[in-house]
């Protein structure tokens, strides 16, 4: 019996030495040498300048949002005059903070550590995710639905803050599950001033102590003090530079819609065979998982089911149908937004119990195939 016992603690040891985060870890390395082979082994090729932003140094005419991190990153108090809304782009400091002390304030060193914090946080991200997974019974390679999303490696090829931001998030939420709420809570004040959108997860975490656990004012209160940081950051960042940090996007963006789906519907064009394209991308990737997950969300609340998976689905799906126009129609911004949403499922699938939805999660790797054409844009 004790020979037996042995030799299964033997095999579960060997399956595990080869995990999701691995193949994960391995991926991005690949693909980042190859991209850096492609281009002269300079790594500004990930940051995309845009000539409006630094006429100096841009290689595009607009660019893409990683040359804010970067510029910020660069020169911590003023980049102003290189971004597009400064509170905006400010809001999300952990990452080009964490970059330019890492680099130790070297400029040539800033977009070299911009790329290797990005691999880091989509190999730990993966790895969070992996122990979520495990930790309920449910299959650990379910997590490279969250790492090899084709949203995670665009934020790689471009120097994205979601990565990093994610990775945060999903640690907060496996420390939560582990009770360890104070960890948890330091995590998501850090994944919210890396990338606002995660702030869904501790909203999540915090209604689930209050209708599943019965304990009103510990949720509240936790809830509150994660959002504090956040919070002060925004008072800091307008008194600072005027406004704040919060808003729903970029240069050209469109304000959050009132009436559902209509930044799907709404898209006007003379062209059917465009619209229709256009919808097959935002029904598939984005609108019908997010329907979905507000189905599944709200029968769970009808039900008294309030655990945490079931509240950070319900959040992380409620936002969709009311996205704004510009996130809609722009398939880079869109499949960002959907990382959140892969988490989520992924998160519900392991804290409820779900392999229906850990299963459906896997439809997402499909956007692999055609992801490669969306990156080699940039």
């Amino acid at each position: 019996m004790g020979m037996k016992k042995t030799l299964k603690n033997i095999h579960n040891t060997k399956v595990s030495l080869i995990n999701s985060w691995m193949v994960v870890l391995t991926i991005s390395i690949a693909y980042c040498l190859f991209t850096l082979a492609q281009n002269q082994w300079n790594p500004m090729a990930f940051v995309v300048i845009g000539r409006q932003y630094d006429p100096v140094h841009g290689v595009s005419g607009l660019g893409y949002d990683g040359q804010f991190a970067y510029q910020i990153a660069i020169n911590p108090l003023e980049a102003s005059p290189y971004l597009d809304i400064p509170a905006y782009r400010y809001q999300r400091i952990v990452y080009p903070l964490s970059a330019r002390l890492l680099s130790l304030g070297n400029p040539i060193v800033i977009p070299w550590m911009m790329i290797v914090i990005n691999i880091a946080g989509l190999a730990l991200g993966t790895l969070a995710t992996e122990l979520i997974l495990t930790g309920h019974g449910k299959n650990r390679w379910f997590a490279l639905a969250f790492g090899l999303f084709t949203g995670q490696m665009l934020s790689l090829r471009l120097d994205l803050t979601e990565p990093l931001a994610f990775a945060l998030a999903q640690w907060g939420v496996l420390f939560f599950s582990r009770r360890k709420y104070g960890w948890s809570g330091v995590l998501f004040a850090l994944a919210a001033l890396t990338r606002e959108l995660t702030l869904l997860f501790p909203a999540a975490c915090a209604l689930s102590l209050i209708f599943h656990n019965r304990k009103w004012l510990k949720g509240a209160a936790w809830g509150l003090a994660v959002l504090a940081p956040f919070a002060a950051w925004q008072i800091v960042l307008f008194n600072w530079l005027g406004k704040w940090g919060v808003s729903s996007g970029g240069a050209s963006a469109t304000a959050f819609e009132w009436i559902p789906y209509h930044g799907w519907w709404g898209y006007h064009t003379d062209e059917t065979l465009i619209f229709i394209f256009f919808s097959i991308f935002v029904l598939a990737v984005a609108l019908i998982p997010a329907t979905a997950g507000i189905v599944s969300g709200v029968r769970n609340l009808f039900l008294r089911r309030f655990g945490a998976g079931t509240w950070i689905l319900l959040l992380n799906s409620l936002i969709f149908p009311f996205l704004p126009t510009s996130n809609v129609l722009n398939p880079p911004g869109l499949i960002r937004m959907v990382i959140g949403l892969v988490a989520a499922v992924v998160d519900y699938g392991a804290l409820e119990g779900s392999s229906k939805a850990l299963r459906f999660s896997l439809l997402w790797l499909v956007l692999l195939v055609f992801g490669e054409g969306l990156m080699a844009i940039y």
